[in-house]
């Protein structure tokens, strides 16, 4: 049935309020503020954010961003803190120590380098455990708010204070980690992998299948940092835009199994669209470095062509057949 996105969201309350100092041009809070919007306005909250440029920038004693309850936990645990709270919850409201009618929702937050890597192991076993949580990964390709180090996140040859690009390294060796996929090889009922800023559509409703979905649930949100990836402020939109339509970020979703790709660009750019207004890949377009650009879009098209195979393989009426 036909429903009006824009009417449904001007209705809801404003869980993650103006006056953060997050930077300008950065894509964490409008996909935090879309994210949260997602709840029932009836339902509460509980929010656990990690250490990193969305905690430090949004909690300043006494000032906060957040309306619901708040959790300020260590870089390397908002997934555990998240679980043990989810678990005293469902403790206190069997004891009858809680209200029966009232419904609260637990919402894990934490950058790449609180999830790729160094959050890793306690977002694991949260959701190897069960708990009725979303942990949410807003992934800006680095550790942004301690000096823009190389994380598992940043992408191949990004140039970065710990991957330096020059005469001896030419930027990160490494590909990015796919932790979308990491996600999936634990049997959760429901992953899926937005963009902050360009399509609220898509992270709204997936905002709001992971958070009402029972059981443990992930998003994977790409971020992107002004300060560490080198675009102007104003290019937020447009490089949110490149991002999916060289399929860099593909947009999809993955419900018990099945793989969905919620958006397939009508002409797939070539991935040096996306690269080019980025100071960290401005070495990849000088004279001799042409193969970096090549294994980059085969890394990509590689990618992206393993996703839509998935997709077929999995799709309902392939599944229903076995």
């Amino acid at each position: 049935m036909p429903y009006n996105l824009k009417e449904i969201i001007a209705e809801k309350p404003v869980r993650f309020t103006a006056g953060h100092r997050m930077c300008a041009g950065c894509g964490c809070p409008p996909a935090m503020r879309m994210i949260l919007r997602a709840l029932h306005p009836e339902d509460h909250a509980v929010v656990s954010v990690a250490t990193g440029c969305m905690e430090v920038s949004t909690f300043i004693y006494p000032y906060t961003s957040w309306t619901d309850s708040f959790i300020h936990t260590a870089f390397e645990c908002s997934a555990a803190t998240m679980s043990g709270v989810e678990a005293a919850y469902q403790s206190m409201k069997k004891q009858g120590k809680l209200p029966q009618d009232k419904n609260t929702k637990f919402l894990a937050f934490g950058g790449d380098g609180g999830t790729y890597d160094i959050g890793l192991q306690s977002l694991s076993g949260a959701m190897e455990r069960g708990h009725d949580m979303v942990y949410v990964c807003y992934d800006n390709g680095a550790y942004m708010n301690t000096g823009i180090q190389r994380s598992s996140a940043t992408p191949h040859f990004a140039d970065t204070t710990t991957s330096p690009a020059g005469k001896v390294i030419p930027g990160k060796m490494q590909p990015r980690k796919d932790l979308t996929e990491i996600l999936e090889a634990h049997h959760l009922p429901y992953v899926a992998q937005t963009i902050g800023v360009n399509n609220f559509k898509d992270l709204y409703e997936k905002a709001e299948k992971a958070i009402y979905t029972e059981g443990p649930t992930f998003l994977n949100v790409l971020a992107p940092c002004p300060r560490g990836w080198g675009y102007p402020t104003d290019m937020l939109m447009q490089i949110n835009k490149l991002a999916i339509d060289t399929c860099y970020w593909p947009l999809y979703e993955i419900e018990n199994g099945v793989y969905k790709i919620t958006y397939k660009p009508a002409k797939k750019l070539p991935i040096e669209e996306f690269l080019k207004p980025q100071k960290r890949f401005k070495h990849l377009f000088q004279p001799g470095n042409e193969w970096m650009i090549e294994a980059f879009q085969k890394e990509v098209d590689d990618r992206w062509e393993k996703l839509l195979q998935l997709e077929k393989a999995t799709s309902e009426p392939n599944a229903e057949a076995k």
